[in-house]
């Protein structure tokens, strides 16, 4: 029954994404190695196309800081990016379901960025080209990575002397939790990121649209109108907190859509195709390759 219960998941997961190509895939243990985190056993997906084109992503699925929603918003978005010639690194990073709350999470994202900068030719990552996307509660890692990159090194803390930046050359947050504020806050968020009744100066600390600083990557937001998970209004207020800031960022809104979506393909992705739209913005802000030079670059090697 085991057996063919996994069956049917991959079934599922090759239906959903339904993207077949060459590529070399591998697992990496982020804590090899690091005196009482190796036991967790954190590790991440590597997945390298056949032609890296030089841009690096990882992956941080969503699920209430609770699990990993990784075939829809982990798997499918790691062929979408593996198809248009972008490494990436799903990262299971610690969650609530295994008995983690902060800082664990961060400490695993801060560990994946430094990895992949400490040996770009094995992720083929080029400098200025290593970015994070997150879904639902992993679009507020991906943004709080950004927010804080410069204020927290949570690797410092553990005694690991890190010799490269932490700060992800990029940001991409879909459908994201934002805002630990009472009125707008994903309550199931809140609570397995931060505890029961956390504190007010807790909640003001994790709500980004509180926390954007001018030196924040360059972001992409995505959210639905009709988000029945995640209040809407999350998005505009981080949206509005990185204007402010002079962040270059770009808001893409749709009215219907809902939550949870991720790269799958289902009949809103067939009828609004958003990663195209994500795919114009890397490109205008020189984070992949034009389609002209990526031909280019094809045709060389």
């Amino acid at each position: 029954m085991k057996c063919l219960k996994k069956l049917l998941v991959v079934l599922l997961m090759f239906s959903a994404c339904a993207v077949l190509f060459a590529r070399e895939k591998f697992n990496v243990y982020i804590w090899e190695g690091v005196e009482n985190l190796e036991q967790t056993r954190i590790y991440m997906e590597v997945s390298i196309p056949d032609n890296p084109n030089g841009t690096t992503v990882i992956i941080c699925p969503g699920g209430s800081y609770h699990h990993l929603g990784v075939l829809f918003e982990g798997y499918c978005s790691q062929d979408w990016f593996n198809s248009h010639n972008v490494t990436t690194c799903i990262l299971r990073y610690r969650v609530s379901q295994r008995g983690f709350h902060y800082p664990a999470m961060m400490q695993d994202v801060q560990r994946a960025l430094e990895l992949v900068r400490e040996n770009p030719e094995r992720y083929k990552a080029e400098e200025g080209k290593i970015g994070l996307i997150g879904y639902s509660a992993g679009g507020h890692l991906v943004a709080w990575a950004g927010a804080f990159a410069n204020r927290t090194n949570e690797l410092e803390k553990l005694g690991i002397a890190s010799g490269v930046s932490l700060r992800p050359d990029f940001v991409i947050s879909v459908y994201p939790v934002v805002s630990m504020q009472q009125e707008i806050a994903h309550a199931k968020s809140v609570k397995n990121l931060l505890g029961k009744n956390p504190p007010q100066e807790m909640r003001d600390l994790f709500s980004l649209e509180m926390q954007v600083p001018s030196d924040m990557p360059p972001t992409y937001l995505l959210a639905c109108r009709d988000d029945p998970v995640v209040p809407y209004e999350n998005s505009v207020r981080l949206y509005n907190a990185l204007v402010e800031k002079s962040v270059p960022c770009e808001f893409k809104t749709y009215e219907t859509g809902g939550h949870g979506f991720g790269m799958r393909d289902t009949p809103f992705m067939k009828q609004y195709h958003w990663n195209d739209d994500l795919w114009k913005w890397l490109v205008s802000e020189g984070f992949v390759p034009s389609a002209q030079n990526e031909s280019i670059a094809s045709a060389s090697n």
